[in-house]
């Protein structure tokens, strides 16, 4: 059993560890785990959601496939190589979460709680995930998971009786608002007390607590239609729900500089001298956040001296020329001492989009290229260069006023 690595985020042992199995085989969808819904691939989708959940401190993925294993390592996740017993079509995911345990020990690594996510759940949100610990924590249970509540009649039939009642008398029918509470298993969520889980052997167990998502973020992916559904879905999920899309802990902004800060467009004159456009109601949004002590950059793979000019004016650091932009930004975090997972980045087009499968909100502005859109965990209303980071600063305000942390510059 072996593991690829990345330093623990807060001591060895952290308390609630995200375990996302991903096989390579699958027969509904061929290769399902590394097909693309909203741009992104499910298992990227759910190392985003994991990683972006402030309950969280270790995020693994368990896979017998080389390729997989890229991807999840290119999202920020450590890798668990599952061995090949594990990976036929009826092995349980118990067995493969015990499996990812038992290395977990190992390394004296082994978390209080245990947080069973699936990738085929694509639409699944870091809130959802807080969520199901918060529910486990607030009902002292020992075991959780995410649901819609479902309010239909249930019935069942079979050659001998006929049709029947499941959740209802159908010789007295009740209001659907009359009937006793019922959840619809989301698929997406499990959280379970890791010594319980591994006597139990089973995701259920002890006290059992619901935690209630909206229905329509329970889509799971099992034949090509479901893929349809949830791309169809995602951006509405995507717009909605803003301050659940910034970052718990709000630890840095960085934003592109053409096309975010500007309009895109390129004065030239007749000399050769160039100009931009840029808003003035985004200098003093981001002259606010300054005034907190926001950590913020402008990279830019733009080498147009005006873009550390901008930079200088507005007071914030500047990275300007840039050819690998994630490893630039991944540099600067760290010398911030800002995870990623604590970073907003807004860019607009393709080569931003390296630095937004890092971050814990990756923005983009409404005028982005269609491939920024698709990845976004926040789409703005407005264009670049025409308020679109003075309503990404003001929102950012919002949520810090209401007690997300800063970290101080």
């Amino acid at each position: 059993m072996t593991a690829d690595r990345e330093p623990r985020r807060q001591g060895s042992t952290p308390r609630v560890a995200v375990v996302i199995p991903a096989r390579g085989g699958s027969k509904g969808v061929p290769r399902k785990n590394l097909r693309c819904v909203g741009g992104v691939p499910l298992v990227g989708r759910a190392i985003q959601a994991a990683k972006a959940a402030a309950s969280v401190r270790a995020v693994y993925v368990s896979t017998d496939d080389a390729e997989i294993a890229a991807a999840a390592k290119q999202y920020g996740a450590e890798v668990i190589e599952r061995p090949a017993e594990l990976g036929a079509d009826d092995t349980s995911s118990e067995a493969v979460l015990l499996h990812a345990l038992d290395l977990m020990a190992s390394r004296a690594e082994e978390p209080e709680l245990t947080a069973f996510v699936q990738c085929t759940a694509p639409l699944i949100t870091s809130v959802d995930i807080d969520g199901v610990v918060a529910a486990l924590d607030a009902e002292s249970a020992d075991s959780a998971f995410a649901a819609a509540g479902f309010h239909g009649f249930l019935w069942t039939a079979d050659a001998s009786q006929g049709a029947r009642g499941v959740n209802h008398s159908h010789t007295e029918r009740k209001r659907r608002q009359d009937l006793s509470p019922t959840y619809l298993e989301a698929g997406s969520v499990y959280v379970f007390r890791t010594s319980g889980f591994r006597a139990a052997r089973h995701r259920f167990f002890g006290r059992i607590a619901v935690y209630e998502i909206p229905v329509s973020r329970c889509v799971e992916i099992d034949d090509e239609a479901d893929i349809e559904l949830a791309d169809a879905l995602i951006g509405r999920v995507t717009t909605s729900g803003v301050s659940e899309r910034l970052p718990h802990r709000i630890g840095a902004l960085v934003m592109d500089f053409d096309g975010v800060l500007t309009d895109n467009r390129l004065i030239v004159f007749s000399d050769g001298q160039e100009a931009v456009a840029c808003s003035r109601a985004d200098g003093m949004g981001i002259g606010r956040l300054a005034a907190r002590g926001l950590p913020m950059l402008i990279l830019s793979s733009e080498k147009n001296p005006v873009v550390d000019a901008r930079a200088l004016k507005l007071g914030v650091s500047c990275r300007a020329g840039v050819t690998d932009k994630r490893a630039v930004l991944e540099k600067w975090l760290a010398e911030k001492s800002v995870a990623p997972r604590d970073c907003v980045f807004v860019g607009n087009d393709v080569n931003d989009l390296t630095c937004m499968q890092v971050v814990g909100c990756s923005v983009a502005v409404a005028d982005a290229h269609p491939d920024v859109l698709r990845v976004a965990s926040l789409v703005l209303r407005s264009e670049g260069g025409r308020g679109a980071v003075r309503e990404l600063t003001d929102l950012i305000e919002q949520r810090l006023a209401g007690g997300a942390a800063c970290q101080p510059a």
